[in-house]
C-alpha cells in the first residue's frame, strides 16, 4: 500500500509539471490502476536478469502457457516457444485503446492474455477478439515474404517495405497482453525461417487467423460479385440477340 501510495504521488506530480489536460490525467491514473493490479507493482523483466538462465526459461514456459493456445505455436518445438516467450514483453492497455490504427505501420503481434477487444475490417465486418487471440498476426507472413536468404544461408531484409494495417483493433475493456515487437519477429524469423515455412504452419497462420479468416471472406464476396456482374451482362447480351 506505501509503494502503491508513494508511485500516486509521484504520477500526480508529474501530471501537474507537464500540465496535462483532465482527460489525459483521467486516463493516466486508469492506466496506472490497472497496471498496478496486474503486475502489484514488479516490473518482471528487471526480476528476471537477476534470476539463473535456466531457472528463467521455466518460468517463462510457466507463464507464456498461453502461447500454446494459438495453433500457430501450438504446431512449434519448445526450441522456437523459448525464442519467442523471450521476447515476449507484458502490456497494459485501457478501455478505449487503439491497439491497431488503420492506415499505421504494425511494428507488433498482440497476445490478449486477459480482457477482450474487437477488430474491424475495411469492409466494417466486426471480429471479436479474447483470451487467447492474436492480432497483428499477418506481421509473421509478411516477415518470411518479403526477405530473402543468401549463399550463407543468412537472411536478408528487403529495405524500403513496410506492412500498413487494413483494420482498426481497438479495446473493448481493459486489457492485459504480451507483445511480439516486429524487430524481435523478424529475428525469430531468421533463426527458424525453414520451420515457419513449412505448409503446416502456413496452413495455421492462414485459416486459423481472425485476420486471414476476413479476408478470405472479403475475397470471396469480391469474386462473387464480379461473376454476379458477368452473368448479368451475359444474360442480356443473350437477350439483346434473342431480340435482334
Amino acid at each position: 500500500r506505501l509503494e502503491m501510495s508513494l508511485r500516486r504521488r509521484d504520477v500526480e506530480q508529474w501530471m501537474s509539471h507537464r500540465r496535462l489536460p483532465v482527460e489525459l490525467r483521467r486516463k493516466v491514473r486508469e492506466a496506472e490502476r490497472y497496471n498496478w493490479a496486474a503486475t502489484r507493482g514488479v516490473n518482471e523483466e528487471m526480476l528476471f536478469e537477476n534470476l539463473p538462465e535456466d531457472l528463467q526459461r521455466e518460468i517463462r514456459r510457466h507463464l507464456f502457457k498461453f502461447v500454446k493456445k494459438v495453433r500457430i505455436f501450438a504446431l512449434m518445438d519448445d526450441t522456437i516457444l523459448d525464442a519467442i516467450c523471450e521476447r515476449l514483453r507484458q502490456k497494459i492497455y485501457i478501455k478505449g485503446s487503439n491497439v491497431l490504427s488503420r492506415g499505421g505501420l504494425i511494428e507488433k503481434m498482440v497476445f490478449i492474455v486477459r480482457g477482450k477487444m474487437e477488430s474491424k475490417g475495411e469492409n466494417g465486418i466486426e471480429v471479436p477478439l479474447s483470451e487467447g487471440d492474436v492480432c497483428g498476426e499477418e506481421l509473421l507472413t509478411w516477415c518470411l515474404e518479403h526477405s530473402s536468404v543468401n549463399r550463407d544461408v543468412k537472411k536478408i531484409r528487403i529495405p524500403g517495405q513496410r506492412l500498413l494495417c487494413n483494420r482498426q483493433v481497438r479495446c473493448l475493456t481493459n486489457v492485459e497482453a504480451f507483445s511480439l515487437r516486429a524487430a524481435d519477429l523478424e529475428e525469430v524469423t531468421s533463426l527458424f525461417s525453414r520451420f515457419l515455412r513449412n505448409p503446416r504452419v502456413q496452413g495455421a497462420i492462414r485459416y486459423e487467423s481472425p485476420y486471414w479468416r476476413s479476408v478470405a471472406a472479403t475475397r470471396i464476396q469480391v469474386a462473387w460479385r464480379y461473376r454476379k456482374k458477368r452473368l448479368s451482362r451475359a444474360d442480356t447480351s443473350q437477350s439483346a440477340c434473342y431480340l435482334g
